[in-house]
């Protein structure tokens, strides 16, 4: 069984995004396509929203739209008689009820296959159809009235006629002059075939009121193609980010299941690689101490040393890496009492003064006195201290100095630091050193090299006993390793009773 990740989950996530890229690249290349060949260059999305727009404008219109008519064909009664005015208005309301119809069957179709072009081009034809009803009261006149009474009725009535086509209908596109050209055709014979000052100045005003309001009605669907195109560009942004985050949680839980599959196996792998090393140490424990009789030949036994000492030292690796395994896999027990810090850190001292003493190493103390006892396990504690002493002497050039502190923290906790006098660390480099099998470039030239797992030990034994670790160092000044504990773990001295008699 292998403990990494299997092959085929890397392959998924790439033959994914492979799959992923090769999905925008064509749908990029559609697009285009179709914008190119599209009217205007906009992609067809926009051309059916566009539309969309348009036939919900004049549904909504459909509500209001017949109150302004009527009034007006009221308003036309007044001046031509009552037949011309009928006939107005029925025109009229005839025009716009084809047009709300054609808004509804476009909506009952825009589920469908949509022919855009050619929705496009039925809006079109029935605005020209209704614009006719504009011209034939472009038409009318009225001989009994004032001078200029009807005129002026007449070119109120037209000139808020073009506004309001110009709103309603802005997202299609050319609809103002598409629609108000039997107008324009009409009031430019009247201007030609009958030239009168007043008049052909009003007209003439209508008839500049077309191109005015074409170009605000093509500003206001600019403006609307623009907040599409913002609104498309947010939602393929949401989309990306929402594929990449998806993406990132199971290439995450792919690497959390990996490694949890690593740490479990080797967790459960501790009796199958320790017997056999263990074999190896009293084999060759017993050869190098000749119990069983002298070996004979001076390399054997040079040989055999060096065969302890190699397995003592796969075997502290292995324990190492094991402790880790355990820590991360849940497996690691804490096996908690009362204890004291300044007695253990003093016994720790014991263990590297042999290699601190071979580097001509001074190693000072610096213990509080009365420091109550903590709930700890003492098995930890012993190798989180034997850790950052052995990581301290490992990498004190010779000649250094080694302090060991244990005190109080100002919330009222305890605390044991290491600091030394060696080569530091990098600053970047200290999230590095503190991950598993993480070696800071100090450690890759040094001659003593190790597993990398001496730190990431030390951290995740702290954090069980709920406590912080900090690691600060400066380059050519040192480093200090600080383990810190809550208060919490610290148990209170109670005053002793009073014996009453």
């Amino acid at each position: 069984m292998s403990v990494a990740a299997p092959p085929s989950y890397d392959h998924a996530v790439v033959a994914r995004r492979r799959a992923a890229r090769s999905g925008d690249i064509a749908k990029t290349l559609k697009a285009t396509r179709e914008r190119l060949s599209s009217r205007g260059g906009l992609a067809p999305g926009f051309d059916r929203e566009l539309l969309t727009q348009h036939a919900a404008a004049l549904q909504a219109a459909a509500i209001v739209l017949p109150l302004p008519v009527i009034l007006t064909g009221l308003g036309l009664s007044v001046f031509t008689g009552p037949l011309p005015a009928i006939l107005w208005t029925g025109f009229a309301l005839l025009g716009y009820l084809a047009l709300v119809l054609l808004s509804r069957r476009f909506a009952t179709d825009i589920s469908g296959r949509l022919d855009v072009s050619r929705w496009a081009k039925i809006f079109v034809v029935g605005h020209v159809a209704a614009g006719l009803s504009w011209a034939y009261l472009a038409t009318l006149s009225c001989a009994d009235c004032v001078p200029l009474r009807f005129e002026i009725f007449q070119f109120t009535v037209l000139f808020l006629a073009i506004a309001m086509i110009a709103m309603i209908s802005s997202t299609l596109k050319a609809v103002v002059p598409l629609t108000f050209l039997p107008m324009v055709l009409v009031l430019g014979y009247g201007i030609v075939a009958a030239p009168q000052p007043v008049l052909g100045a009003m007209h003439a005003v209508l008839i500049g009121a077309v191109p005015f309001f074409a170009v605000v009605a093509e500003t206001l669907r600019r403006a609307a193609i623009a907040q599409l195109k913002h609104q498309s560009e947010k939602d393929e942004l949401i989309t990306e980010l929402d594929i990449a985050r998806v993406m990132s949680d199971e290439a995450r839980l792919r690497a959390e299941e990996a490694n949890l599959a690593k740490s479990r196996f080797l967790a459960t792998m501790s009796h199958e690689l320790r017997t056999p090393l263990n074999a190896i140490l009293g084999f060759s424990e017993v050869m190098s101490n000749e119990i069983l009789g002298p070996v004979g030949n001076d390399s054997y036994k040079e040989y055999v040393a060096d065969i302890h000492a190699s397995g003592q030292h796969l075997l502290g690796l292995i324990n190492e890496i094991l402790d880790l395994s355990r820590v991360e896999a849940g497996r690691y027990n804490l096996d908690e009492e009362a204890i004291e810090l300044v007695p253990i850190a003093r016994a720790c001292i014991g263990y590297i003064k042999v290699k601190a003493k071979a580097k001509n190493l001074v190693v000072r103390s610096e213990f509080e006195k009365d420091l109550p006892a903590m709930w700890a396990d003492e098995r930890s504690l012993r190798q989180i201290i034997i850790n950052l002493l052995s990581n301290a002497v490992k990498f004190t050039p010779r000649g250094g100095e080694i302090v060991l502190r244990v005190g109080w923290t100002a919330g009222g906790g305890q605390y044991v630091s290491v600091k030394d006098n060696g080569p530091g660390i990098p600053e970047e480099e200290i999230p590095i050193v503190l991950s598993s099998f993480g070696q800071g470039s100090i450690a890759i030239k040094s001659a003593e090299q190790g597993t990398g797992l001496g730190l990431p030990i030390v951290q995740a034994l702290v954090k069980m006993h709920g406590g912080s670790f900090e690691l600060l160092s400066r380059l050519r000044e040192g480093t200090e390793a600080i383990a810190i504990f809550p208060n919490s773990r610290v148990l209170e001295v109670m005053p002793a009773l009073d014996e009453q008699e």
